[in-house]
């Protein structure tokens, strides 16, 4: 499923127009972005919770020529799924 078909879902079950649920769908994003890259995270209850994972500069190889090389420190989004949307990817 694409960010359309899901839109075209939000529509159906929502009575808005498809067109009004891909501006709020394209908001709802803006907003998650927004705020984890400001270092904040967006807690959904029951879906997920999305953060700011801080990864630490470590040494590591370089495949071509296994030389050791620094890796510098970065950060990355990062999502975790909350209980009732675990349970129901289970239960399928």
């Amino acid at each position: 499923m694409n960010k359309q078909d899901l839109a075209a879902k939000v529509a159906a079950s929502t009575g808005a127009t498809q067109a009004e649920a891909q501006r709020t769908l394209d908001a709802t994003l803006v907003a998650i972005v927004s705020e984890v890259a400001g270092g904040g995270e967006v807690n959904l209850a029951g879906f997920g919770k999305f953060t700011v994972a801080h990864r630490k500069a470590r040494e590591g190889r370089n495949p071509a020529t296994g030389a050791t090389i620094q890796i510098a420190a970065s950060k990355a989004p990062k999502f975790s799924a909350l209980g009732a949307f675990k349970k129901a990817v289970k239960g399928s």
